[in-house]
């Protein structure tokens, strides 16, 4: 398909009170639900658990412990029609520019199109372009893999460290950890972001500089965090096998070939991104050039086509049995009707531990937004608050404020039937957890129920219940079924920043720290102040400066 030469005008896309007939409807059903306990919709609706849920590509979400009923359901969904949110996917998916203040195309849903799809964007047709990458990829996979990638003195490759930071780091490391299972053994794999020198110097001490390579990832490749890391890492590899062949033990994943040309990574080994990829939605581009050494590409592959089967259910299925769509206009009822601030997402699977951290930036980063599309400032909530642990964990750590606080925090609760243990015995009891915080969550524990204890003890025991959660199960974590939860995620963003009216694929609140880090940095390096700096950055130069200086007088 080609892009089309005209799009709707920005401001069409600018929802809110006022613009939309169905927001005053949700009004109201917010006021009516938020009166009514989850408890008394249960049982004034026996069948509420199996009709409230939506079954797809192997993933069930259900919905039923939420504060919704078949008409607020109904409005929700009205919203999104108003807010044109299936208009905006196809727009997206045939690469029109809906990334209005950079001017670009938005296709990560390209990256997973089959090979032979089509899609032509000024000229290139952007899916023969992916699948070159992939097979460059696939090489360069196979030959670690098998022993065949040597280092600068003829040792074969077994350890891969990934340099990035951001969706360059987050999403490797995430699908490392999910997909352990999968991973080759024989390899050893590191991710390294931080520009704290100790996180480079705890990652390569145990490591062979002659056995190392590193994935340098950055779309520019002047991330300053990443290139402060992987001149680190060169020097520390120059320092084994000499400056000349220490490019041998580098590859680049970047829209920069020249810097990573400059760098010192040959041909061969450059690999590209484009800038129609945000970093946050890049984990199956090249950036995932480790998780495909660590799976292998065949896995990899698999984890594609659940991406891909996710990004068809979401462009195709009928808005009642839509799981990104239902799930996205979860978010926005609680955000913006109920007012409540951050989400929680919780996996029963020790696997997703670095999932809630990806998504942070997923959902963060996309709709921590307060200016609408037309540039507007916004007069609505926007972008609620991620945050998460592993269960069973947060059951003994911040469960007690889920459940007993004053702060309401929607949960999604995320396991699998089957593990890759076979323990099965303990499997069962992580699951029954998971599905007994959601009782407890939502139903609560009534005065009456308690037992034993004085009355005063006794209401110290009472669990006020009616705490939204939505639970999203299937089989097991697997890559097709890794591919398809990110790819739930990636869309439910996607549907609240339409109903928003912003832009979730740029990211101009991380440009100015990163800007002004660099003008900091001379000052402190020189513990001197500035005169354009302010008192109390001035204050902090002095005493972190002269706290250094203590150090080395010892």
């Amino acid at each position: 398909m080609n892009q089309r030469e005209t799009q709707p005008a920005i401001e069409e896309w600018t929802p809110g009170p006022g613009r939309s007939s169905s927001w005053a409807d949700l009004e109201r059903h917010a006021a009516r639900l938020g009166a009514i306990h989850l408890r008394r919709l249960f049982d004034d609706d026996p069948e509420r658990g199996r009709r409230l849920r939506a079954t797809a590509v192997g993933m069930t979400l259900d919905f039923s412990k939420n504060h919704l009923d078949d008409s607020a359901l109904a409005s929700l969904l009205d919203l999104a029609a108003e807010s044109r949110v299936q208009e905006r996917v196809q727009m997206m998916s045939r690469g029109d520019k809906i990334n209005a203040s950079e001017n670009r195309s938005v296709l990560h849903m390209a990256l997973r199109l089959p090979e032979g799809s089509k899609l032509e964007i000024e000229g290139t047709d952007v899916v023969a372009e992916v699948h070159r990458v992939l097979a460059r990829m696939e090489h360069l996979a196979n030959q670690v893999r098998r022993g065949e990638r040597k280092g600068a003195t003829g040792e074969p490759i077994t350890n891969v460290v990934n340099i990035g930071i951001g969706g360059s780091h987050l999403g490797p490391a995430m699908a490392y950890r999910a997909l352990l299972p999968y991973v080759d053994r024989d390899l050893s794999f590191a991710f390294v972001s931080n520009v704290d020198p100790s996180a480079m110097e705890d990652t390569l001490r145990d490591l062979d500089p002659a056995a190392t390579l590193f994935i340098v990832a950055s779309k520019t490749f002047t991330t300053a965090e990443t290139m402060s890391n992987a001149r680190s890492a060169r020097d520390w590899v120059a320092s084994r096998v000499g400056a000349e062949s220490a490019g041998m033990h580098f590859v680049a994943v970047s829209a920069a070939p020249d810097r990573a040309a400059e760098f010192g990574v040959g041909p061969r080994d450059r690999f590209e991104m484009w800038d129609w990829v945000g970093g946050r939605y890049s984990m199956d581009s090249a950036i995932g050039l480790s998780t495909m050494i660590a799976i292998g590409p065949d896995r990899f592959r698999d984890m594609l086509r659940g991406f891909h089967d996710m990004d068809l259910h979401f462009l195709t299925a009928e808005p009642q049995t839509n799981l990104p769509l239902i799930h996205g206009m979860l978010s926005v009822w609680y955000r913006n009707f109920f007012g409540y601030a951050t989400h929680g997402v919780m996996p029963y699977d020790s696997h997703l531990d670095r999932f809630p951290d990806y998504l942070q930036q997923l959902t963060m980063e996309s709709n921590g937004k307060s200016v609408t599309l037309s540039g507007k400032e916004v007069e609505w909530d926007t972008g609620p608050i991620y945050w998460g642990s592993p269960g069973t964990d947060g059951q003994h750590s911040f469960f007690q404020l889920l459940h007993q606080g004053t702060t309401v925090v929607p949960l999604d609760l995320i396991g699998f039937a089957r593990s890759h243990s076979h323990d099965n015995q303990r499997h069962s009891m992580l699951l029954a957890n998971m599905l007994a915080q959601s009782r407890a969550l939502a139903f609560g524990r009534t005065a009456a129920e308690v037992t034993g204890g004085s009355p005063t003890t006794r209401t110290h025991r009472v669990m006020p219940g009616n705490r939204p959660s939505n639970t999203i199960v299937a089989e097991k974590l697997d890559p097709y079924r890794l591919g398809t939860l990110v790819a739930l995620y990636e869309h439910s963003v996607f549907t609240q920043g339409v109903v928003w009216g912003i832009n979730s694929f740029d990211q101009w609140g991380v440009e100015l720290g990163k800007k002004l880090a660099t003008q900091i940095e001379p000052y402190l390096s020189q513990g001197a102040p500035s005169p354009a700096f302010d008192s109390s950055t001035n204050g902090l130069i002095e005493e972190l400066t002269s706290g250094i200086d203590h150090e080395e007088d010892q």
